[in-house]
């Protein structure tokens, strides 16, 4: 638990560092991680669970900005 919960740590703090505009694309790493706390028992922090959802309403948002109009 005390690895998983690091490299939680790492994750979200990389994503917090991350350029707003590219930081949804370490989403999938963040899945992962989530999947893995499941996995092991783990509950998944409130915290965690609100970054994910953020991240993957930006990935959506950054695949509307690529369309042409």
């Amino acid at each position: 638990m005390i690895n998983t919960r690091t490299e939680l740590d790492r994750l979200e703090h990389q994503i917090g560092q991350a350029n707003p505009d590219t930081r949804h694309k370490l989403e999938p790493q963040l899945r992962r991680m989530i999947a893995r706390l499941h996995d092991e028992g783990i509950a998944v922090p409130d915290e965690t669970k609100s970054l994910h959802e953020l991240l993957l309403c930006e990935a959506i948002e950054a695949q509307f900005d690529n369309m042409p109009v």
